[in-house]
Formats: C-alpha cells, structure tokens, sequence
C-alpha cells in the first residue's frame, strides 16, 4: 500500500525530488523510534513522548499569510488576522523549500480532516521532524479509516519544515517564521517553528474556508452528546476550560477543538485532541489526566525530570502552554464516528479575569449573535509581556485567527441554525469571582460543570431569571449544588461600589468593540449587548 501510494500520488507530485528517504505513514511505534534516534524527544516513565518546541511555544499569528490570488482573493476577510502576501514571495519560498528538502529524510502522513464523508478533505502532511508526523496522525483522521479509492490523492499539502527558515526582506514576511497557505495551489508552508499547532490550525483555517462554501459552519468548539443523543457545543477561546468541559464521564465525546454543523447535524473535522496539560490533576479531569499515563500521547514543553523520567504537570518554567495531542480514542468515551445530531444547547464559554460576568446567563437568539460575533475573554496579568492587569480580549467567532470569511457570514450560519433547530444558547464564565484577577478567585470547576449539567438537562426550564442590569443577560437564581450567591457576582464581592464601576469598565470595552460589526448585525443584535452608561 505504501509503496503504491509513492508512485500514483508521490513527493514528485509536489516537487519534492532527490530525498534520501521517506518514511509513509509510519506507525505510532515507529515514530517513536525515530524521534528518540533523531535526539527529537524522550520517553517518559508512564509511556508518552515528551518533545520541546524551543522558543516558540505557541502558534505566532503575526506570521500567518495568505497569498492574495484571483481564486479566493474576494471573498477572504482581509484585516490584521488575514494579511495578504504576495505569490511571488509564495514562489521564492516554496522553491526554497523544495531545495531545502533534497538530501533530507522526510515522514508523511496521508489522512482525511472531517468525519463526514461528504465534506471530508484528503491532505498530506509532510514534515522533517519524526514527532510532527505523529502528531499529525494524531490530529486528522488516518487514510486507512476511511472507505474510498485506494490511493490517497491529497486536496491540500503540508509542508512542514521547521528547520527552515525565512529572510523578511526578501520573502515579505514578519520574521523568520512563516505559515503561508495558497488556496490556488491548494498548498500551506509551514518554516520556522516547531511548535505542531500550527500545523493543525493551517488545515482548521482551511476548513473554515471551504466549508462555508459549501452551506456547512465551521466551528472552532467541541462537542459532546448525553444518552438520549442530545448534543451540545461549547465555544470558547484557549484557557476557557473547553477541552475539560466537554470531556464529561457521562456525555460521548464527539471532538475538543474543531467541527462542522452541515444539514445533517454536528461532525469532527480532526481525528485527535490538543489539550492543555499545564496543573492537570487526576481529581478535577481524569480523562485527559490518564493520557498522560500511556504510550501513544505527544507531550509538548511538559517538564520531565532526566534520571526518573516522571512528569511534573504543574510546572510553567518552559511555558504556561504546555500541551498534550492523543488519539480521539484515548478518551474512553468519545465516539468512533466522530458525529452527532443537530445541538439542542450551545454553551459559549469565557474566562472573565475583571471577575464581574455571571458564571451563567441565558442568551436570547440576538444575544446569541451578539456575544459570538464579540467572542470575549480575558488575558491575567503576567501572561503576555506588559500586561499588568486584566486585559479585555475579543476574538470574533471565538476563533478570530482561523476565520477567512466575513465574520458575520459565520454568524449568519450560526443564527439560522440556532432558529431552525430552537437551540438553547447560554454563556458560562468559567473565570473570576469575589473580585478581579489578584483579589477574587477562579471559579470552581464544580460549579461550572454543575451549572453546565443544569443547563444540558432541562433543569432550568422552570427556574426564575432575572436580567443583570449592566450586562443585559438572563441570570438564573437557583442551580442545584451551587451557592445562590455565586449565581450573582456583584453578592461575591465585599465592596459593591467596586464591583459597579468594574463593571460598566467592561461593558465600555464589550460596546467598543461592537461598533466594528454594527452595519451588519440587527438593531435586535446590538440591542442585545451591555447597556450603555
């Protein structure tokens, strides 16, 4: 099989010549060899392999380009998320890759993004580094799972070469790291970095182009499915808890990161998870917990000790990003066909660090719209450089980077499904209570998941709102095993003078940073948000 698939669809079919070897789509186990006999990695004592990404320990946006071609060029949504590069320097740098690769070993993975048959899109992912590929496999859906023609005949490349890096002056980039993709040649380079993200998040921001295209939202949310096959969709950005949140003991996994929602219902674009791994503990998420404990699971910048080889999970000193990609499988609850039916909630979660939103809220429909076109959380102090307290962050769609189009055609899609399929919506902050980042306290996970099970069940059809006065949300007054205080944020804080002007400070922020969307979305849309004071 691996020998067929070089001749009928072959690294010559990509320009690619002169290699001292390839490696098709090796196994888990082989992979493992070859990253510990490449000085790539370690294995730890519990079974997974530890890699470091060196100094770039997370995905470098201001490196991402599009190159702006005739095909596309119309209907890409071009701003400081989609920046437009040149074909020209497209061409030098692929060429300097293609160089770049004569004499080298190199590994490929063919594999599928999307559960759905009918929207699934054949990609090849080749790369220098023996633990990308397995992080590849990890990531998509394996060629072999997949019923169809016998040779994988990719629609979209990766080329992966971290090795490689790129002169600004004379490709047009903003450093020497580059993430450039081309929808004409159907082709993404990757040089620079080794952090794998990127790697996953050029093939989601592929998606998220053609799949609109094709009457499906694409979605940066994962999703889970309880027993009587209700599904439920939780948005939200990185550090709002929505790997840990969807990985529930009593709801089927159907993915953590990326799906589709076609006329059919909800299906996963990747065949794996990448879970944050920084203070995972047994307790609070056992499932992801345990794929720290087996072989198979890729451990990014997770800090080993040398002669023991166990793992410390709490610590930060290489990055507050430490990361873990395993197979959906690793999950003992995830479902195989990576698919489910239309939602009948959709939770949007974020990480409120000015500690003064609700820990939930029911959303009408045009508020729904409202916070999902404003996709907000919050970056704490210490986080990013200068940074000194919490800073307001609003990522539209709630995955802004990975978004081609128009935000509101993805909002559109969103709205009319919401309508068609009467879907609850309900925001959940999983942030800051008692106070802001510094003074008050992150919410409990118990609490949340309580809140969020409420929610899922029915349990709050015939409980009491009330609408918050500032933020203009429907907030419950009773969730079973939860504090009726913490329900209302302004009762956690000892001074509620503080709690008023924090407040209004957001709802300012939420306001202003609306006004970019306002001549597309409803008078009901707007009016939907915080209230102006």
């Amino acid at each position: 099989m691996a020998q067929a698939q070089q001749q009928e669809t072959g690294l010559e079919t990509h320009g690619i010549r002169n290699v001292a070897r390839v490696y098709w789509n090796l196994s888990v186990p082989a992979l493992y060899e070859e990253a510990v006999r490449r000085r790539e990695a370690s294995i730890s004592v519990a079974g997974p392999l530890v890699c470091r990404t060196g100094q770039h320990t997370g995905r470098s946006p201001n490196d991402k380009f599009i190159v702006r071609e005739p095909s596309s060029a119309e209907k890409v949504w071009w701003s400081k998320v989609n920046r437009p590069i040149e074909a020209a320097h497209f061409d030098a740098l692929h060429q300097r890759m293609l160089n770049y690769c004569e004499g080298k070993e190199l590994f490929v993975q063919d594999c599928f993004a999307g559960a759905d048959s009918r929207y699934r899109l054949p990609v090849r992912i080749i790369t220098e580094q023996a633990w990308h590929s397995l992080f590849a496999r990890h990531m998509f859906i394996e060629a072999r799972d997949a019923v169809g023609a016998p040779f994988h005949t990719p629609e979209f490349t990766v080329i992966d070469l971290p090795g490689l890096t790129a002169d600004p002056r004379a490709h047009g980039t903003n450093s020497e790291v580059f993430i450039l993709l081309n929808f004409a040649k159907k082709l993404v380079l990757i040089g620079g970095t080794s952090y794998a993200g990127e790697i996953k998040k050029s093939i989601f921001t592929v998606m998220n182009y053609l799949l609109p295209l094709r009457d499906v939202l694409s979605m940066h949310c994962s999703a889970n499915v309880g027993a009587a096959g209700d599904v439920a969709l939780f948005f939200g950005l990185s550090g709002t808890g929505k790997t840990t949140l969807s990985s529930d003991p009593d709801r089927g996994l159907i993915g953590d990161d990326e799906h589709g929602w076609s006329d059919e219902g909800v299906f996963n674009i990747e065949g794996g998870c990448y879970a944050k791994m920084i203070k995972l503990s047994a307790e609070a998420e056992p499932q992801i917990y345990s794929t720290t404990q087996r072989f198979g699971t890729v451990l990014e910048n997770v800090r080993m000790d040398v002669a023991s080889r166990h793992l410390d999970l709490d610590d930060a000193s290489l990055t507050e990003n430490t990361r873990g990609a395993y197979p959906l499988e690793f999950i003992d609850n995830a479902l195989p066909s990576g698919r489910g039916g239309h939602p009948k909630n959709i939770v949007m979660l974020t990480a409120d660090a000015f500690g003064v939103l609700p820990p939930l809220a029911r959303l009408s429909p045009a508020g729904a719209m409202y916070h999902f076109l404003s996709g907000y959380t919050a970056k704490v102090a210490g986080t990013e450089k200068g940074v000194t307290e919490p800073k307001a962050t609003f990522s539209t769609c709630f995955g802004a980077p990975f978004m081609v189009l128009h935000p509101t055609v993805y909002a559109d899609f969103l709205g009319k499904r919401i309508a068609r399929h009467d879907a609850k919506v309900w925001l959940v902050n999983t942030g800051w209570t008692g106070g802001a980042y510094g003074v008050g306290s992150r919410m409990k996970i118990a609490h949340t998941r309580a809140m969020i099970r409420a929610a899922l069940s029915g349990e709050l059809d015939n409980v009491r709102f009330e609408t918050d006065p500032i933020f203009n949300l429907e907030v419950p007054q009773s969730v079973q095993g939860v504090p009726t205080d913490v329900l209302n944020p302004r009762n956690t804080w000892t001074n509620a003078s503080e709690y008023d002007a924090q407040a209004k400070k957001l709802a300012a922020m939420f306001i202003e940073n609306f006004k970019a969307f306002e001549a597309d979305a409803g008078t009901d849309v707007k009016a939907a948000g915080p209230k102006q004071f």
